[in-house]
């Protein structure tokens, strides 16, 4: 394993947590990035604002580590446009049907000990293993 960086992985996850755990215990609200982002399509004037503090929380977070003097690490997509466009979408309709997105259910459903996310959590582990196995080892990209 070449990138284990299991500090940064432990800050990390400490700094979700305590994400996730904030908005809860202060709004009262889930930090699934599906939900908050449909949440603003078509825009609700008595929560919008909440919605896009998050969101430019999240787009501007690299952007200040990176001012900060730190390197951000570098990004490459080894798909087609076509193929990354499909996933998206085939992701976006997968947290639609799934009522909820990875981040939602993973992070703030099982913190709730909520059934559902428990199970839609199981189902997605349990497809991603299923994928990399077919991808790697039957198919053999």
């Amino acid at each position: 394993m070449e990138a284990f960086t299991p500090v940064s992985a432990v800050t990390g996850g400490i700094m979700i947590g305590a994400a996730a755990a904030l908005l809860l215990l202060l709004i009262g609200r889930v930090a699934g990035i599906s939900g908050i982002v449909g949440g603003l399509i078509p825009p609700r004037r008595k929560d919008a604002a909440w919605r896009v503090a998050f969101l430019a929380g999240l787009v501007l977070a690299p952007a200040v580590y990176t001012f900060g003097g730190s390197r951000a690490p570098s990004v490459s997509i080894d798909a087609p446009f076509a193929v990354v466009l499909v996933g998206g979408l085939l992701v976006g309709f997968g947290s639609r049907l799934g009522a909820g997105c990875t981040s939602g259910h993973g992070v703030c459903g099982i913190g709730r000990g909520s059934p559902r996310s428990l199970a839609a959590t199981g189902i997605f582990m349990a497809t991603a293993i299923l994928t990399v196995f077919l991808t790697r080892h039957v198919w053999g990209s």
